[in-house]
């Protein structure tokens, strides 16, 4: 019963995404929710996380910004006569320690317009994280702390 609502509104995304509200294709988004929820059924097992709805608005509303912010500074960067750019790839220390979380940080890393996961490490302590700008890796880190990683652990425990 539990997983009927999500495969509900998995087989709603799925409509709106094809284009199509046909009964047989709404079935069909249904039954791949529910598949998609099967497979990954054991990363939320004995997990009992609230659902936040305001929470997760709040960490979407952070994306927005920082996606809007971000490719405002890389247009600044590229479009300046002397690309003054110090790319590099910094250690960023965790505080999440889940894999949905691990994931959700490192995707909205990589979606933000300048920076690129790059890798885990094996132990998962830290994201390796590449930047256009790592002029000041320890201002970058405070920063991805501060508000990437404190809203998905707001949303997500």
């Amino acid at each position: 019963m539990k997983l009927v609502i999500p495969a509900v509104v998995f087989a709603m995304i799925w409509a709106a995404v094809t284009g199509s509200l046909s009964p047989l294709n709404v079935i069909l988004g249904f039954l791949l929710g529910l598949l998609a929820l099967w497979l990954i059924r054991r990363d939320f097992a004995g997990n009992r996380t609230a659902f936040r709805p305001l929470r997760l608005l709040a960490l979407a509303a952070l994306f927005v910004k920082e996606l809007a912010l971000s490719a405002w500074r890389v247009a600044v960067l590229v479009a300046s006569p002397r690309m003054a750019l110090r790319p590099g790839i910094f250690a960023f220390p965790l505080t999440v320690d889940r894999d949905i979380e691990i994931t959700l940080l490192a995707n909205l890393i990589t979606l933000t317009p300048g920076t690129l996961s790059v890798d885990v490490s094996d132990d998962r302590r830290f994201l390796y994280v590449h930047a256009l700008d790592c002029s000041d890796p320890v201002a970058t880190r405070r920063d991805i702390a501060d508000g990437f990683e404190r809203k998905i652990l707001e949303a997500l425990r």
